[in-house]
């Protein structure tokens, strides 16, 4: 089981605050975005005598107002055909324990989210990753790509849609060729949609869903976490018109006994969260992302390109290692007694190598502690040990 590359930094933040140290999170997707108050005065005025089991497909009531927040998404689902699950995660896992057998594989666009590492492992899962660069914002690998590491062994594609932790938005046009691709081979589309909301510059997502023809290949994984900035309620579902699959994943369910109570009355609330909230906090996001990758392509040697969902940015940054550099951010470096703590992209790829000089930045905090965490970043690449040379640089001096 591989350690996460998002919180296995955890300890030296921690010692770095011992110290009196300012950290900036910036390697977490937990927002600073307040939970929408239709939340939180519904588990403050909840009247319950008992804490009781729900059913293992979640409460019915909350399932049938699902229904109607995904029919003004677009997407066509019915109350059996969600099951409510202890977070995304567990969606996701319980469909992979659903979908594949040890030893089969699940190809990725990597960088992906390093959970699903985490995920493939307990099911005896392998990842087959196909490769994304930077250079053209992340896009989809051509299909070829994909072509090229499908075997007898391959059950599944994944994606992750919009994209943590590149912000990458899939279009309709590259969901069409993923498409075609699983119908050709006759394997399962898993798509993680629970950055929804989260879409920029008056674009909107795609669900895999929507696509013709793939109401036995599809399954989606959705969660409250980020949408209502929920992320401790641990609610998710995992959706599909398969009724194979979805007997499958139903006893795996009812093995684990049922969802969080709490947690499902955190999410049938939010659902009615009103459409100003979200119109904030676009705003919000909008307005950090800019800042984050002006300030980003503005440091010599640096380089980002604009996501246009989610809230991460992938850094290229003039480093020899990803992680050796972040934990020297958290032990050694401080400007004005503050640093920032960044997660190394190297446990965003399945590919060894890939990712030491990328970092993942969640531009999550407020706009006053992005202005910090910047110039923390900019100062340390200045003084930082490992630091990059320039070719030219290196051609000039001599």
């Amino acid at each position: 089981m591989p350690a996460s590359p998002i919180r296995k930094l955890v300890p030296y933040s921690e010692a770095a605050k011992s110290k009196g140290r300012t950290v900036y999170h910036l390697n977490i997707g937990q927002p600073d975005i307040e939970t929408p108050e239709v939340v939180l005065e519904k588990i403050r005025r909840n009247n319950l005598k008992v804490i009781e089991y729900s059913h293992s497909a979640g409460f019915e009531s909350y399932r049938k107002k699902l229904v109607k927040y995904y029919k003004s998404k677009g997407i066509s689902v019915e109350p059996n055909e969600i099951i409510v699950t202890t977070g995304g995660s567990e969606a996701l896992m319980f469909g992979l324990f659903a979908c594949l057998n040890p030893g089969d594989e699940i190809i990725t666009p990597e960088p992906f989210y390093a959970n699903y590492l985490g995920f493939a492992c307990a099911a005896g899962v392998v990842i087959k990753p196909v490769t994304s660069y930077i250079e053209n914002g992340f896009a989809l690998p051509p299909v070829e790509e994909f072509e090229k590491v499908i075997t007898s062994r391959t059950k599944a594609i994944l994606i992750c849609n919009p994209n943590n932790p590149t912000g990458y938005l899939y279009s309709e046009e590259e969901l069409e060729q993923l498409r075609l691709l699983v119908l050709k081979h006759d394997i399962f589309l898993f798509s993680d949609e629970v950055y929804r909301e989260f879409c920029y510059d008056g674009l909107s997502a795609y669900s895999a869903m929507a696509l013709k023809g793939t109401e036995n290949n599809v399954i989606m994984v959705d969660s409250i976490s980020k949408r209502y900035s929920c992320c401790g309620a641990r609610i998710g579902t995992f959706i599909t018109k398969n009724k194979k699959v979805l007997d499958a994943v139903l006893k795996f369910a009812q093995a684990r006994l049922s969802p969080p109570t709490f947690g499902q009355i955190a999410g049938e609330a939010a659902i009615d969260t009103p459409p100003e909230y979200f119109e904030k906090v676009i705003a919000e996001y909008t307005e950090r992302r800019d800042f984050v990758v002006s300030a980003i392509n503005k440091m010599e040697g640096a380089f980002c390109t604009k996501p246009q969902g989610a809230f991460y940015v992938i850094a290229r940054l003039p480093i020899d290692n990803s992680d050796t550099f972040c934990r020297w951010l958290l032990e050694e470096f401080e400007y004005n007694n503050q640093t920032v703590m960044l997660a190394p992209a190297t446990g965003f790829y399945a590919t060894k190598g890939l990712g030491i000089d990328e970092v993942r930045i969640g531009y999550v905090l407020n706009i006053n502690a992005l202005k910090n965490s910047m110039q923390c970043l900019e100062e340390a690449l200045k003084i930082y040990p490992g630091r990059k040379v320039k070719e030219e640089s290196i051609v000039n001096s001599q």
